[in-house]
């Protein structure tokens, strides 16, 4: 296999041919990039990170095309140490399929047009949700005004024309089913040529045509990636306030996945905007000091303006239940409702000793009496009766807020 005539002819053996089409694109196209790097060390601020400090490169084998994605940070700190790369592939030469749909993982199905456009050479900042995809966007609020972005609505989708070189960059893609909002972010993706020809039991030639990538390097190494602008405030918040939406919305998301994700630093506003803290202390350790009990760890502290710190706990934001229960005078919360507010009582009786109340301010200098316990659960709708509003006033030191109500309590403040 070379540049000029990338041809293999054997058994497929996806481990060989990753290996030996990586081999080609180090010595043809990462490299030279680096070099470029070394050259011009100035353009190290703006050069797309991942393209040679990657976490992960995945190649996807289809019939007409070698897919090439890229996974990891934007933005280089420094000059990478070329090392070990982790990659993996897909072998799809056998399916009778739509590379990009496979690639993305729903297909694209338009009332209006009954057929697939063709990729563009270059795309950048698509936003392609399916009809049920956009269908769940709107249910969600998802502000489409957060970022730049071109836009199709009850679109075709796409498809990669054989013979044609494409690459897609910051791509979205948003579909629908029983468990909420999926969501697929491609970050950079390169669709190479691929011709399969002699086929028999045994062997079958490839032909991968990598010279108009070869052609993009002095491209690639000018191009900037398009990230919000970090002097625009709105800009470069909201995009992230969709990605805790498509978060929300996806029922096979985890309480420690929406933590996690909120303890980032370029996230953690959602939380200070939202509950307006000054800051946050996520998975703080709290040793008992007067009884032998087992540690607590709550989801967050949060410092408030006061001087004083309060409870925050996150549950799922899909409640498997009716949040009321009973009727005719005797409403009540729902067992699981009940339990979510148990399980943050013991928070109460922790502070109550005064000896643990020191103990964390001496830890972690955060002074906390009588903290307010906040719990995130459940949508908009799953609290809107006038039931639900008089069970929760008898309730002194806790606040339920719906996830909803959380967002919308932070980009309130962006029109303000």
């Amino acid at each position: 296999m070379n540049k000029d005539k990338p041809n293999e002819e054997h058994p497929f053996d996806g481990k060989d041919l990753t290996l030996r089409i990586i081999n080609i694109l180090s010595e043809y196209f990462w490299q030279p990039l680096y070099k470029f790097l070394e050259k011009y060390p100035e353009k190290l601020k703006t050069f797309t990170g991942f393209l040679l400090d990657n976490e992960h490169i995945v190649l996807y084998f289809g019939k007409t095309h070698l897919a090439i994605e890229y996974f990891g940070n934007e933005r280089l700190t420094e000059l990478p140490k070329l090392t070990d790369m982790k990659v993996s592939y897909h072998d799809l030469t056998d399916l009778d399929v739509n590379l990009l749909d496979e690639i993305i993982g729903f297909s694209y199905k338009s009332t209006s047009m009954p057929f697939t456009l063709s990729l563009p050479p270059f795309s950048e900042d698509f936003v392609l949700p399916t009809n049920d995809g956009m269908d769940k966007l709107l249910e969600l609020n998802w502000n489409w005004m957060a970022q730049n972005s071109i836009m199709a609505i009850n679109g075709p989708g796409f498809h990669v024309e054989e013979g044609e070189f494409a690459r897609m960059i910051n791509a979205r893609f948003f579909d629908s089913n029983d468990n909420g909002l999926r969501t697929r972010h491609i970050k950079w993706i390169d669709f190479i040529p691929l011709e399969i020809n002699d086929v028999t039991e045994k062997t079958h030639q490839l032909q991968i045509k990598i010279n108009e990538l070869i052609q993009t390097t002095e491209f690639t190494a000018n191009y900037i990636y398009p990230l919000p602008q970090k002097d625009d405030f709105k800009f470069n918040k909201l995009p992230q306030i969709n990605r805790f939406i498509e978060l929300i919305g996806d029922l096979s998301t985890s309480e420690t996945d929406l933590t996690t994700f909120l303890e980032q630093p370029e996230n953690k506003f959602i939380i200070t905007m939202g509950i307006l803290s000054t800051d946050i202390y996520p998975q703080r350790s709290l040793e008992w000091q007067s009884q032998s009990k087992d540690n607590l760890r709550p989801d967050f502290l949060i410092a408030r303006p006061n001087g004083y710190a309060d409870i925050l706990e996150f549950k799922l934001p899909k409640l498997k239940y009716n949040s009321i229960v009973g009727k005719n005078n005797r409403e009540s919360f729902s067992a699981e409702i009940n339990s979510y507010i148990a399980q943050t009582r013991v928070y109460k009786e922790y502070f109550e000793d005064p000896n643990n109340r020191e103990w964390v301010k001496t830890k972690y200098d955060l002074n906390v009496r009588y903290p307010k316990r906040f719990l995130i659960v459940g949508r908009r709708w799953d609290f809107s009766s006038e039931e639900w509003r008089e069970i929760i006033s008898e309730f002194k030191d806790i606040e339920i807020i719906s996830f909803d109500e959380l967002i919308d309590g932070v980009v309130s403040q962006f029109y303000m």
